[in-house]
């Protein structure tokens, strides 16, 4: 069975890295632009592993984050935050959270593959 990964950012350049991280493995990559429409791709699939940027408009990583812990069905799903440089002033809110990871922007495709390995498992 196919592991189902949510990647959740506003840059298109950043979900197609990691569609084509992905691709030589059993996955099923669901994308969302931001935390809202985040929501609704859940709703059809529940993802084994998230990928959340930090910052995106309408609702941004944290406000999301805050929402997935909070609820009891939603808080074991594993999330990966993704970073910039300028996101440094919430790391501890997200490190308090419970993120699983940390990938900071810009990354490497290798990076990438290493932070979602040190997750779950790829087949």
């Amino acid at each position: 069975m196919p592991s189902h990964i949510l990647v959740i950012d506003d840059s298109k350049a950043v979900r197609l890295i990691i569609q084509k991280v992905l691709a030589p493995f059993a996955c099923v990559v669901n994308e969302a632009t931001n935390g809202f429409t985040g929501l609704f791709a859940m709703e059809r699939t529940m993802p084994d592993l998230i990928l959340l940027d930090v910052s995106m408009p309408t609702m941004d990583g944290v406000e999301m984050l805050t929402m997935l812990k909070s609820n009891p069905q939603l808080s074991q799903v594993p999330v990966i935050m993704l970073t910039a440089s300028t996101d440094h002033k919430v790391l501890p809110q997200i490190t308090a959270l419970g993120v699983n990871g940390l990938l900071k922007k810009p990354f490497t495709e290798a990076a990438a593959l290493e932070a979602i390995r040190a997750v779950i498992k790829l087949k």
